[in-house]
């Protein structure tokens, strides 16, 4: 009997130790502990984020002005065929239309002008006839005239005489009409001959600059038509060597950006590659999107080793501010504050102090006040910082008492031992090798 009482007592304290043992466990498996990161000390850029697009300096969009259908491409300076990427020269032929609609206009605008030059011949040759019978009829009428004075001939003869000279007069008059109408009409077929042969050249589409085709929009046997706008063949760029960034800025940032700013930025096909330009102009035509304002930054930068292709997607940062061997911490320890009553409490003179000042100071927009906490004999301590410009990452900060490499409070961490799990005591344990 006994030895059962015995064996029952130490099953219980063994249970009492067990459950002692679990809930202890479980209460001290929970740590706290603090993230931390060093102040730095050296050079800070504060820069404004924003995307783009690669554009050539200057594109050429080369069209057709007549209709017709594409029977052959030109050559470049390789004596290659005209195509994607192709370098071309001023007044290189880039694609031929048919012609021979247009030629026929130009040999019936010819053969026009042909007729209306021999019917100015005639004309001037009529006029000559014209002519001597108006200088007959002149002779004749004056001869009646004086025998009219000696009433030698009759009154009838007199009047006969004197109307051909009229007439002989008014044709000549006429003549000379129809002959500025022969060289009216030679100037018209001339202007129809012009036209014609204009639009016989314009079959022949050449390129008015040096550049480099973009983009090709037609095929050899695609029929072209010139309508109310002239179709678009070529798109050519000037000059790749000068390249262009188009960036889409905010309207909240607009105003930090001012022409002949420093900018850099990245493609995604130069990974690690950093390429720097300047701001040449801020275009004021707006756009709204779901009542977002954005503007559209234009950035010149140099392109001479032909890295930049056109229409790459461009990272930018422009260089708003920029500021040289100055100490930064993160931009999270400026936010944290501790979670601990007791720190709050000790040093919530310090916290409201420097709360004030920096509301009065943003107002005369002078330099904020901040704090961050440090570890001081293990303890957490609060020191007063001036801020000065940013970015994303971290900001500037001022105090005589600051060093590089010393550890500023960014974060609250909450850590676990290994076995975090809940455990059963009545189990047996197994050491991990």
């Amino acid at each position: 009997m006994k030895r059962w009482i015995v064996i029952s007592l130490i099953v219980i304290v063994v249970l009492i130790v067990s459950l002692w043992v679990f809930i202890f466990r479980n209460n001290t498996d929970n740590f706290t502990s603090y993230k931390t990161a060093p102040i730095q000390y050296g050079n800070l850029i504060s820069s404004i984020s924003a995307t783009g697009t690669v554009e050539p300096e200057e594109l050429i969009d080369v069209g057709a002005q007549v209709a017709g259908r594409i029977v052959s491409f030109g050559k470049d300076k390789n004596n290659k065929t005209i195509d994607y990427g192709s370098a071309i020269e001023e007044d290189n032929i880039l694609a031929k239309i048919d012609d021979s609609l247009y030629y026929s206009d130009m040999l019936q605008a010819k053969a026009q002008v042909l007729q209306a030059k021999a019917s100015l011949q005639k004309s001037e040759a009529d006029l000559e006839v014209l002519k001597a019978k108006y200088e007959l009829a002149t002779n004749n009428f004056t001869r009646a005239e004086k025998l009219r004075s000696g009433n030698v001939n009759s009154q009838a003869d007199y009047d006969s005489f004197k109307s051909e000279y009229q007439a002989a007069k008014a044709n000549v008059d006429v003549g000379t009409a129809v002959i500025d109408q022969s060289k009216a009409q030679i100037a018209v077929a001339e202007s129809v001959l012009r036209r014609a042969q204009q639009n016989l050249d314009y079959c022949t589409i050449k390129s008015p600059v040096n550049g480099v085709v973009i983009d090709r929009r037609v095929n050899i046997g695609q029929t072209v038509v010139a309508s109310l706008s002239a179709p678009s063949l070529f798109l050519i760029a000037k000059d790749l060597k000068r390249m262009e960034v188009w960036v889409t800025v905010n309207e909240a940032d607009i105003g930090k950006i001012q022409s002949g700013q420093d900018v850099t930025f990245t493609v995604d096909a130069y990974p690690g590659a950093n390429f720097t330009g300047k701001v040449t102009k801020v275009r004021f035509n707006a756009s709204v999107t779901q009542n977002v304002v954005t503007y559209i930054v234009v950035v010149s930068t140099d392109n001479s080793k032909g890295k930049l292709l056109p229409y790459l997607t461009a990272n930018v940062q422009f260089e708003v501010d920029k500021k040289h061997d100055v100490f930064m911490v993160p931009n999270a320890s400026l936010r944290w504050m501790p979670e601990d009553g007791q720190n709050l409490k000790k040093y919530q003179r310090l916290i409201s102090q420097v709360s004030n000042n920096d509301q009065s100071l943003q107002q005369q927009n002078l330099k904020k006040t901040g704090i961050v906490w440090i570890f001081k004999n293990d303890d957490l301590t609060p020191i007063q910082v001036t801020t000065g410009i940013s970015n994303d990452i971290v900001t500037e900060i001022e105090n005589n008492d600051l060093k590089e490499g010393m550890e500023v409070v960014t974060a609250l961490q909450s850590q676990k031992q290994e076995n975090s799990s809940v455990k059963n005591p009545f189990l047996p344990q197994f050491k991990k090798k």
